[in-house]
């Protein structure tokens, strides 16, 4: 046999092979395998730090009218009800939900989490989802300033006012970034550890006015200190709306499920309905321009 014919059964042999099917079975996923969106988010699927427990954490003291009675495990206040209603979607009974104290400045710090969400009046910011992961939004917020009756700050009657007084906030807080950011008063703010310490300030004259969310400003001037006044509410022109959102661990695998939960309170009326029963009286407070 010459070399001319021994190399044409080598190269038919060598076109078979490339035409031929190749299996696939190793290299490619089988869909069958795939779980559903519906099988990821099944309650025994879910990724939870305790199997059968929703491990959820808020700070304390649990202030009103998120909370009812610094107790996030009565189902009382706006955000032990949402976080509730959020446990049932996901298939937790109230009885499977087991609540964590975490402090309001330890809640955004990168690193593991001893909760599988946190819910806490935590403004969704870019500079916190660097470290940490959110959920949807669940509550618009807007600020609002109180200030002592019978005081000049009282007559404020628009943002730009503000700047001529010494205000305070919470430190951490979206209101402490507002009065450096958008009123930019003359002097530094005053800082807080908690909004306790910024309503002992108001009542002892160190500051003109302190700033909080608006439901949480409402209920200091209505329950808490009666000679307060709240002299409006005002959301910050940044271009982007404030939105509370629960807080979760970098990566974590449960956001998407929650998101699910929430989607599903929001079109059933139910999320409304838990705003209505504990935020509704504070619809009535004056903006300021």
């Amino acid at each position: 046999m010459n070399k001319r014919t021994a190399v044409v059964p080598l190269l038919l042999a060598l076109a078979a092979t490339a035409c031929a099917p190749v299996d696939e079975g190793n290299t490619a996923e089988d869909p069958a395998e795939t779980p559903t969106a519906a099988e990821q988010c099944a309650t025994d699927s879910l990724p939870v730090l305790e199997p059968g427990t929703l491990t959820i954490g808020t700070d304390s003291p649990a202030y009103e009218p998120w909370f009812s009675g610094n107790d996030p495990t009565n189902g009382e206040g706006y955000e032990s009800a949402v976080a509730y209603a959020v446990a049932e979607e996901l298939g937790f009974s109230a009885d499977q939900v087991t609540w964590v104290k975490v402090p309001f400045n330890s809640s955004y710090k990168p690193g593991p989490k001893d909760f599988d969400f946190d819910i806490n009046q935590i403004s969704i910011t870019p500079q916190r989802a660097e470290v940490v992961d959110f959920s949807d939004g669940y509550y618009e917020a807007a600020q609002a300033v109180i200030a002592l009756d019978d005081t000049p700050i009282a007559g404020a009657t628009s943002v730009a006012d503000l700047a001529d007084y010494n205000l305070g906030a919470q430190t951490g807080t979206t209101s402490l970034t507002v009065i450096r950011d958008v009123i930019q008063p003359a002097g530094d703010p005053a800082v807080f550890e908690d909004t306790n310490a910024a309503k002992q300030a108001l009542l002892n004259g160190q500051v003109d006015g302190i700033l909080a969310d608006l439901p949480t400003a409402f209920y200091i001037t209505a329950v808490e200190i009666p000679k307060a006044t709240l002299i409006g509410q005002f959301k910050p022109d940044t271009g982007e709306v404030e939105e509370f959102g629960m807080l979760f661990e970098k990566g974590s695998e449960l956001v998407p499920c929650v998101n699910e939960a929430l989607a599903t309170l929001k079109d059933d009326g139910t999320l409304d309905g838990i705003e209505q029963q504990w935020l509704s009286d504070v619809v009535d407070v004056p903006e300021l321009q």
